[in-house]
Parts: structure tokens; sequence; C-alpha cells
């Protein structure tokens, strides 16, 4: 354990004080990790050292690579199309302007279900600009609880990097943590976002940024009820495959059928297919903007999924040196429950590196092992503690921190106020969301 937090201490500095480059910071943190171990018990070589890094590396990729891959196509085809425009106007039509912070949450759950945080946020936030200025509410007053439930989907909704990845190591139930991450993330979304935000406009001022809206002449939108049938698409798919499970009907044709189409891959490939004919041909774009649109996505994710097989690789570097043993030890003689030890290690990672894609990369293969051992902690759970957990403490070690604050034209001090209260009262709700659900699920069962 000890050679774990070191290891872990010189990915903080290399990563922090010496800006380096993640992926380059992680090798060298598991060849420390792997250095000590071999000089101090011999039980390895430095050559499996290599190879472990190498094979975690590899197996996380192979298994999470087309989710993501998928899911960032997805997410640009709704940006091009102007859907979350088609959806804003719709809400606001059917709830009224008395309802416009409803509207703002609903957009951002349709939105943030499968489209990043960056998307998303750059999707929407032209609307909550005009929405500000049209009705004259306080500008963070809207803005965060666009930002909490963003958020929350991000680190919690498949197909988003981080639940995909620890649903991968965990062993989790895909459709299942769809439904966790609705009946939690919505609640730890609220306290984060639309409570505080009550407090914050009494403390924070803020004005509400310019902007000048540009529409592409002759641009097709799609309609509401195609961009949300879109939009929830992947989710129903995803939900077939538990539905399967839950009625034991693996061997009928028809569950054969679901469990193949809720695959995650084949999911969201047919969302994908779908959504180029519904957001692509059939709003007037060719078949040679879809490829433009595909392409851009994916070579802008390259360094995200570099780091995803990376975290992997440290992870199985730190199981290999048998870091999992110690912490199944301690975890046995403490007395705290699992769900506090995954949600340590993810928000410990996370305020040191500032990326939450590391954070849950590495938790998730840190607690794998002794979550096997630990069969009463419910898996999908884990994955929300781990989630919650890599969303904690967002400061100014963390890309997403100065893309908030300049999106939102704020200054450090106002970001740190507002966008970090907001990332810290998500990790901590979360957990304790988490908590109750297993003490729920242990009443029933």
């Amino acid at each position: 354990m000890l050679y774990a937090l070191l290891a872990i201490a010189v990915l903080v500095l290399l990563v922090t004080w010496l800006k380096l480059n993640p992926f380059i910071a992680l090798l060298i943190s598991s060849l420390t990790l792997g250095a000590m171990v071999v000089a101090t018990q011999g039980a390895l070589t430095m050559a499996e050292v290599l190879k472990a890094f190498q094979t975690g590396f590899g197996n996380t990729l192979a298994s999470t690579g087309s989710i993501i891959v998928l899911g960032v196509v997805f997410g640009k085809l709704l940006a091009e199309s102007g859907g979350a425009g088609v959806l804003a106007k719709q809400f606001i039509r059917t709830l009224g302007p008395s309802r416009i912070g409803l509207c703002i949450i609903l957009l951002a759950l349709c939105v943030g279900m499968t489209t990043w945080f960056a998307v998303g946020l750059l999707l929407i936030l032209p609307i909550v600009i005009t929405l500000a200025k049209e009705t004259g509410q306080p500008f963070l007053r809207l803005v965060l609880p666009l930002l909490s439930f963003l958020s929350v989907m991000h680190g919690l909704m498949p197909p988003h990097p981080g639940p995909v990845i620890a649903i991968d190591a965990l062993h989790a139930d895909m459709g299942k943590v769809i439904l966790w991450a609705l009946v939690l993330g919505i609640p730890v979304a609220a306290i984060a976002g639309p409570f505080f935000a009550k407090l914050a406009v009494k403390r924070v001022e803020v004005a509400t940024p310019e902007f000048t809206p540009s529409v592409s002449a002759g641009q097709t939108l799609p309609t509401f009820g195609l961009t949300i049938f879109t939009v929830l698409l992947p989710v129903i798919l995803l939900l077939m495959g538990t539905l399967v499970e839950l009625l034991q009907a693996k061997e009928a044709l028809w569950g054969k059928v679901g469990l193949f189409v809720g695959n995650p891959v084949i999911a969201l490939l047919l969302s994908v297919l779908f959504a180029m004919w519904a957001f692509g041909k059939r709003c007037g774009r060719s078949a040679g903007e879809l490829l433009k649109f595909s392409e851009q996505s994916v070579s802008g994710i390259g360094m995200t999924l570099i780091l995803v097989g990376a975290g992997g690789g440290f992870a199985l570097v730190m199981r290999t040196a048998g870091v999992d043993k110690q912490l199944a030890e301690i975890a046995a003689t403490a007395g705290l429950p699992l769900l506090v030890y995954g949600w340590l290690v993810s928000a410990f990672i996370r305020v040191a590196t500032g990326s939450a894609t590391v954070a849950i990369t590495v938790a998730s293969g840190f607690i794998a092992p002794v979550l096997a051992t630990h069969p009463g902690t419910s898996p999908e759970l884990m994955v929300i503690s781990i989630g919650c957990g890599s969303l904690f403490l967002s400061h100014l070690n963390d890309s997403g921190f100065w893309m908030v604050k300049e999106c939102l034209g704020l200054t450090v001090g106002q970001t740190l106020r507002t966008w970090t209260i907001t990332e810290t009262l998500i990790g901590i709700s979360g957990l304790g969301m988490a908590l109750l659900a297993e003490q729920v699920l242990k009443l029933i069962g």
C-alpha cells in the first residue's frame, strides 16, 4: 500500500508540478511502482511490470473504445443538427415561461444522456443566455442547474467514458446502472444545481454573457418528436437487455434478440445509424458532411482514449504488485462500507490529477478485486459511488474548471465559489445517496 501511495504521489507531481502529459505520467508511475516492488520483494521483473501495463492498456480499450467512439459520434450528430434548440423551444412552449428552470433541467437531461459535458454545455449555453436576457432572471440561477445535471449525466450515465469503464471493470449490469443513474442522479443534481443556485445568486454576482446566435442558412431542423426519440433510443435499446434478464427470457428467441440489441456496442451502433438519417440525411446533410462530422468527433477524443487505456494499465500494474490484496485486508478490518472506499480512491485521484476519466479508471480497477470478495455490495451502486467521487472538487488542475470559467465569463474566484462547490456537492451527496440505496436494497432483500 505504501508503494501504491508513492506511485500515486509520483503521478500527481508529474501531472500538476512538471505539467507532464498524463499518459507519460501514468506510464512512469506504473514503472515506479513496479521498480519498488522488484527492488524490495523480487517477486516481479521489470519486463513483467511493463507487460502488465501494456495488457491493462489493451484490455481497457478493447472493452470500452468502441462504445466511447460511437457515443461521441452520436453527440456530434445531435450538436450539428440543431436538435438542442428544437428541444428547448418545445419544452418552453409546453411548460410555459414561468417554468424555465424546469425546461433547462429537462434539456440538460435529454442532451446530457448521450453527449459529453463539454458538448452539452456548448450546445445549451446559448439557449440559457438567451432565456436569462429575455426573462431577467439571474444568470447563475439558470446556468448552475445546467452544469449540475450535465455533470451528473457525464459521470454516471453510459455511454459516457467513465461509467462505461467502471461497468466493464466491475462487471456491472449497464441497464441497472442507467436506472440507478436516473433514480439517484436526479436528486443529486437537484441538490448541487437548483437548490445551491438559490444560495449562490445571493453571494456571487455574475453578469449574463453576451451571445450572438448563428444559424446556417437553409438548414432544416429535426422535429421535436424525432429528436426526443433519437436521443432516447440508445437508452431504450440498452434497457432491453436488462428487461430480458429480469424476465429470465434468455433462451427465448425474442430474448436472444433483445440481448444482442441491448449490447452496448450494438445499441450505440444502431442509434448512430438512425441518427445519421434523423439528424443527417433528413436534415439535408450530405454523405460527405456526415463523414466529416464523424471524423471530427473521433479526432477530438484521441487523448481521452489514450488516458482511458493508460489508466487501465496503471490499475493492472497495481493489481499485479498485490495492492488489491492489501486493500482487501484493510477493507475487511477497518469496517467502512466498500462504497466509501471506492469513492475515496476515485475522489483522491480526481482532486490530485484533475481528470475524472483517470480517477474512475484507476479507482474501478483498484476496487474490482476487492468487490469480488464482497458479494453483498452492488457493483451497480459501486459504479455510481466511484462516478460521484470522480466529479468531486473540480479546481485549477481540471480542464473542465477552465472551460466553465471561460464559457460563463467568470473570474477564478467566482468559478471556485460556484462550479467547484457544485461539483463538491455532487460528490458528497452522490456518495450519500449510494449508501442510502444500499441500505434500502438490504431491507427489501
